[in-house]
């Protein structure tokens, strides 16, 4: 989700100073996506959607609950940080402390969001295809902060511009990572879809209709002479 389309980028740049950091962050934000993308797939297929209410009665069926999406999304999200944070600080002060505020704040994460909502949009069918996805967007986000910490580690040694340190840099190798990645994209892909061959008929048909518009125009280039 970061170098695609730029999700949780608020966090992705202020806890990617240190590895160790990163890692219990990114596991948390793996944790929450895992969690919140099937229950919010379960509250969109059996509550929000037209006619999801049907269940309760034929009287129901008219329901149209969509509108609450976004509200039932981030409550969703939110018990489950506070879980999240409620084990951290259990197991591990040490990364709670690293964490500070933006362990609450991953409750208005982007990133956490924009997977349910991306969830939502694209229709995945199944619950097991939304734990998938959740679980994948989760790992994405991971792997990213991750590998901007170890870089950022890296460089702290070397000799950046004055002008470019800190943050500066930081968004031109995102911005160098990101084109990376969507290059394998494009190699997975097949890169640009190859033009369908037209049918025959419809080349004949071209065929005729050119023909037929040159005789005209002949037609009516000897009109004008005579």
């Amino acid at each position: 989700m970061v170098f695609s389309v730029f999700l949780g980028m608020c966090s992705y740049l202020a806890v990617s100073k240190k590895v160790t950091t990163a890692v219990g962050l990114g596991a948390a934000v793996i944790f929450v996506l895992a969690v919140t993308v099937p229950l919010n797939w379960l509250l969109d297929q059996y509550i929000l959607q037209p006619g999801a209410l049907k269940w309760l009665g034929a009287e129901y069926a008219e329901y149209d609950l969509s509108f609450l999406s976004f509200i039932m999304f981030i409550a969703t999200i939110a018990t489950m940080v506070q879980l999240v944070e409620i084990i951290v600080e259990k197991f591990s002060p040490s990364l709670y402390n690293s964490l500070g505020i933006f362990l609450p704040l991953i409750a208005v994460n982007c990133a956490i969001l924009g997977g349910s909502l991306f969830m939502q949009s694209r229709e995945i069918p199944t619950l097991g295809l939304a734990l998938t996805y959740g679980v994948g967007s989760g790992i994405g986000w991971f792997l990213a902060i991750v590998a901007i910490a170890a870089i950022r580690e890296k460089i702290r040694y070397s000799n950046v511009p004055p002008a470019l340190r800190g943050l500066g840099i930081t968004f031109i190798i995102t911005g160098l990572m990101a084109i990376g990645f969507m290059s394998f994209g494009g190699m997975l892909t097949g890169g640009d879809d190859k033009e369908e061959e037209k049918p025959a008929t419809e080349a004949s048909i071209k065929k005729e209709e050119v023909k037929s518009a040159k005789e005209i125009v002949a037609v009516n280039t000897n009109t004008n002479q005579e």
